[in-house]
């Protein structure tokens, strides 16, 4: 499985939403709050290029934020991209 990062602040709602659909596909991923750390927001604006949240990568490669990430989910290419093998994700509601 691929390792996946996620740059976050504690009061986002998009930041909440892409941490659920990685639990639901049951992946494990490194969390950085930078709520209150701008040496970590800071990391995060320099590998990504920019200023919001959340930031995800994968594999070391930039996905990009919450709509990225569920875009990739609904065009069927995130399971690919978390290395994850056929029907391992749970349907939505």
């Amino acid at each position: 499985m691929a390792e996946v990062e996620i740059y976050t602040k504690s009061y986002c709602p998009y930041c909440h939403r892409a941490k659920e659909l990685l639990q639901i596909k049951g992946v494990d991923f490194t969390e950085y709050d930078v709520t209150d750390d701008p040496e970590k927001e800071r990391e995060m604006r320099e590998r990504s290029g920019r200023k919001t949240v959340p930031e995800i990568f994968i594999a070391g490669r930039l996905v990009g934020g919450c709509s990225e990430l569920f875009e990739s989910d609904e065009q069927g290419d995130l399971d690919e991209l978390l290395g994850l093998g056929a029907g391992r994700s749970k349907p939505r509601d």
